[in-house]
């Protein structure tokens, strides 16, 4: 798979912590290699839209489509608690 970014999540990332983009840029690499591995928890956020969640960190969450073989990251932001 694949992996693009919207500019909404480039500039999400560019403006996180420095630990968050090393997480984020780490399970990214997880999500490449495997939907379900452990660590990233993702699931389907929004069933209408498609779209999912997985976890950076136990505070950050990105959200991310699948079109055809390629993940888009739409988003990374702290996760709402």
């Amino acid at each position: 798979m694949k992996i693009d970014y919207l500019p909404r999540a480039q500039k999400a990332l560019r403006d996180a912590p420095t630990a968050v983009q090393k997480a984020f840029f780490k399970q990214v690499k997880l999500l490449e290699g495997n939907l379900r591995h452990p660590s990233l928890h993702a699931k389907k956020y929004d069933e209408a839209l498609d779209r999912w969640q997985a976890r950076v960190n136990k505070d950050w969450r990105f959200y991310f489509n699948i079109v055809d073989d390629t993940y888009v990251i739409r988003d990374v932001i702290p996760h709402p608690k």
